[in-house]
């Protein structure tokens, strides 16, 4: 599965996300050395269940899914990770993209 939010610069988007996790303003993820994004709200429910790696393109900034160490990724974490990130992305940075979008099923940059 991939989230794709088609911007003419997506670099401009993940930076803005990244900068709106760092100052606070977005709370319910974080991103680690890698640049690999995972959920972290409050209950902790799906922290660390899966991560999103960011992969910049000429027409999108797309996130594909990551699975744990020795784990896999079910139905229920590839629609929460994905649905809650385009609503982060909604609800943080609506000028920087025009469509958001996951796919329904894995993609060939998905590690899961």
């Amino acid at each position: 599965m991939a989230v794709r939010l088609f911007t003419d610069d997506p670099s401009k988007a993940l930076g803005a996300l990244k900068r709106m996790i760092d100052e606070g303003h977005i709370d319910t993820w974080r991103y680690d050395s890698q640049g690999d994004f995972t959920h972290t709200a409050a209950s902790g429910q799906w922290k660390n269940k899966a991560w999103l790696r960011p992969k910049l393109c000429a027409d999108r900034l797309e996130m594909n899914i990551i699975r744990p160490k020795n784990g896999s990724v079910d139905r229920e974490v590839y629609a929460v990770y994905h649905g809650r990130f385009i609503e982060t992305a909604v609800a943080h940075i609506p000028k920087l993209f025009t469509v958001g979008a996951a796919t329904a099923g894995a993609t060939d940059h998905d590690l899961v």
